[in-house]
């Protein structure tokens, strides 16, 4: 079994997709000209913190296990991590929202 993809499939798609990139990209800019302050710097902090929360879990994964660690720790985990990269965000110890903040508000 074989599959083949001419390129007029593949110019077609490229093209499909940068429509869709451009769609996206006219939407958001729209939204943050909308906008308030507030609104904005909200969004940049909840992308940090989720930014954050994805590092957590990483640098997680790299620790061996041990049996040590209950079936509560296990289910609450996700939570934990959760909250270390809210207060995290919330200290502006990484000020990656800050620096998200002003480049979006330059670019409007």
């Amino acid at each position: 079994m074989s599959i083949s993809i001419g390129t007029d499939s593949l110019y077609n798609a490229t093209l499909n997709n940068s429509n869709k990139t451009n769609k996206l990209e006219n939407s958001l800019s729209n939204k943050i000209e909308d906008s308030t302050d507030e609104e904005l710097m909200e969004v940049c902090k909840s992308f940090e913190s989720y930014l954050l929360e994805q590092v957590f879990k990483k640098m997680e994964s790299t620790i061996t296990k041990t049996e040590e660690d209950g079936e509560y720790v296990s289910y609450f985990k996700d939570m934990m991590y959760q909250n270390y990269a809210e207060d995290a965000t919330d200290t502006q110890g990484f000020g990656i929202a800050q620096m998200l903040y002003e480049s979006m508000k330059r670019n409007q």
